[in-house]
């Protein structure tokens, strides 16, 4: 089964990395739920001889995703923290990374709580300003490490403009591509080296896997991380790369009603009298709003909203009945969150409270349920308070 050589993205996403089986024809690809392979004489093998090293459910999960984000090669790890421990292994002690202030808590913790001991470097800034990049690059800077949409505050970063910024200082560029997915934004066109997914979100889309992802298109970076998932050996077992690879066949359409529910929601919170502010990409009174309607194909599903106190988010919290207090995200199911203590409870208080990550702030991963519902069911839980 051959793509078209100018396939779109939705036939990408079925298609991609993923031939019939060749001992069957199955059209689906197998679980190949294996440690180790048969070699046909010393020497002689098909190609796959341990199953740390290989495995075709992975290695297909790998292409499609490759594909599907526009990168020559991608791979698949244990967890979306895994997958950004690898991508950090392309730098040594004293190197120097400009972060995205507004980051996931995970990465936070991971940059400040473990890669500080081996002699790496961070600085922290508002990325939506090219001029704070800019500002913060060293001799020493070697990633440029980027979140956009950002976790929760939902600030957007001009991509391809920081991509010029950190290219002409020799910088390369690393966007954890998660809280969009490659539906809404494909970060490689407009620049970046490599995209991080946690696959456990958007791309897998059914909350049963936990899984992190890697894509890369230089040769360098592309001949390392292939190196470090071996070594190091945090791979994607075979079963999540098949949960995986039948999530991304409806990641457009999943995306489509995810984009729609959202917007629909965010427009009812923004109207809503007691809500104080709604963060949300696609409403006009969002900073960057434009900028997302150049960047983004529809503006995700993700909102975060302020009620004005931390008792009044625990009404809503605790209130709502078809939403689900969890945290994840990215899911056919909606799931609503407090980022402050859930989240992103492992980044100080005074620097959460710098970042917009109030007491008061509730985060939803709008789901695909009939927007009704979702909607009615907002509606009884911010009666309560």
């Amino acid at each position: 089964m051959k793509l078209p050589e100018h396939a779109r993205f939705s036939t990408i996403c079925i298609h991609a990395g993923q031939a019939p089986d060749p001992a069957t024809g199955a059209i689906i690809t197998p679980i190949y739920q294996t440690s180790t392979y048969v070699q046909e004489a010393l020497g002689v093998h098909k190609g796959y001889e341990y199953a740390r090293t290989q495995n075709p459910t992975r290695a297909a999960l790998e292409a499609n995703v490759a594909a599907i984000e526009h990168g020559r090669a991608a791979f698949a790890f244990a967890s979306g923290m895994a997958a950004e421990g690898a991508v950090m292994t392309l730098l040594q002690s004293g190197d120097h990374v400009v972060v995205t202030d507004n980051t996931y808590g995970g990465t936070y913790r991971l940059f400040e709580q473990v890669l500080r001991k081996y002699g790496l470097d961070f600085t922290y800034v508002d990325t939506s300003s090219l001029d704070e990049i800019e500002r913060a690059i060293r001799p020493s800077t070697k990633m440029l490490f980027l979140e956009t949409p950002t976790n929760p505050v939902l600030r957007l970063t001009d991509l391809a403009g920081a991509c010029q910024v950190a290219h002409r200082h020799g910088v390369f560029v690393a966007v954890d591509n998660t809280f969009a997915s490659p539906y809404v934004q494909r970060p490689i066109g407009f620049g970046a080296d490599l995209v991080v997914h946690s696959t456990t979100k958007f791309l897998n889309g059914h909350s049963d896997s936990v899984g992190g992802i890697v894509v890369a298109v230089r040769d360098d970076h592309i001949e390392w991380l292939r190196f470090v998932q071996n070594a190091e050996g945090a791979i994607l077992g075979p079963m999540d790369a098949w949960l995986v690879l039948r999530g991304t066949k409806t990641l457009p359409i999943r995306m489509e009603r995810h984009n729609a529910n959202a917007m629909v929601l965010a427009e009812y919170l923004a109207s809503h009298p007691k809500v104080a502010q709604v963060h949300y990409p696609g409403l006009p009174s969002h900073p960057q709003h434009e900028l997302a309607r150049r960047q983004m194909c529809g503006f995700g599903g993700l909102i975060s909203f302020r009620v004005g106190s931390l008792e009044r988010a625990r009404a809503v919290l605790n209130g709502v009945e078809l939403m689900a207090l969890a945290e994840s995200l990215g899911g056919v199911e909606t799931l609503i969150s407090h980022p402050a203590t859930m989240t992103h409870a492992s980044v100080p208080a005074d620097r959460r409270q710098r970042l917009g990550i109030t007491d008061d702030l509730i985060r939803i991963s709008v789901g695909i349920e009939h927007v009704d519902d979702l909607r009615d069911d907002l509606a009884q839980a911010l009666d309560r308070v």
